[in-house]
């Protein structure tokens, strides 16, 4: 497991790639934490460089029957 922050849009996309390689790993394994790894890393990026995915939900509005 060799992983490193994601710095830029280089980084971002070999780890988006990594993760396509990575997904359905076993929870618990190797993998499967280097999969978890990577997803914090990009989510953590996208929150910074595209923070219009990122703003707060609204109020839930009220449930109507």
């Amino acid at each position: 497991m060799d992983i490193s922050p994601v710095k830029n849009e280089a980084d971002y996309e070999q780890a988006l790639q990594r993760v396509e390689e990575l997904w359905g790993a076993e929870p618990g394994s190797t993998q499967g934490d280097e999969l978890d790894l990577l997803v914090a890393l990009i989510e953590a990026y996208e929150r910074e460089h595209y923070s219009q995915l990122y703003k707060p939900w609204p109020e839930a509005p009220p449930n109507i029957h």
